[in-house]
């Protein structure tokens, strides 16, 4: 199996779904069976079919995430000493060369992006087309709407 890089909070949130999936979920899940179960005939018993549906994507979610989580190499941004390149787990202060307009991002795990956020997927096509540069190249994206230019003004470790 692959391994996955992911942040180290991205693990912890990762860890806390994991937790409460574990310890309040799964508990609730199999109460509401349980009542469900003492209504009687379970052929015509609504309660008893959503309860089994969730228990399910339940159950699914938690091997989901001890997978991640088994198959995870977990960086800390913070650690890291990539002497100003764009690696994972940096964040990187950008300048659009057409609009000049700036913008900043963390390149995270799959798990972890949430562009309001300003969290980029690895995977992703600007993260692809940042990895590797240093302050003051330019990374040449392919966008929706064309080739979009951005000039790299800062990388931090943070």
């Amino acid at each position: 199996m692959a391994t996955l890089p992911i942040t180290k909070r991205g693990a912890e949130k990762l860890k806390a779904e994991l937790q409460r999936l574990k310890t309040k979920e799964r508990p609730a899940v199999i109460a509401a069976i349980a009542e469900a179960r003492a209504q009687g005939d379970l052929s015509e018993n609504a309660e008893y079919d959503a309860a089994k549906d969730h228990q399910g994507f339940v159950e699914g979610r938690i091997a989901e995430i001890e997978g991640k989580l088994s198959a995870a190499q977990i960086i800390d941004p913070a650690a890291l000493d990539a002497e100003g390149r764009v690696v994972f787990g940096a964040t990187v202060d950008l300048e659009d060369v057409d609009t000049g307009d700036a913008v900043t991002y963390q390149i995270v795990g799959e798990d972890e992006a949430d562009l309001k956020h300003g969290l980029i997927n690895i995977g992703s096509p600007i993260a692809r087309a940042l990895i590797g540069k240093e302050v003051g190249d330019t990374a040449d994206v392919q966008a929706p709407g064309g080739v979009r230019s951005y000039e790299v003004v800062a990388v931090r470790y943070v």
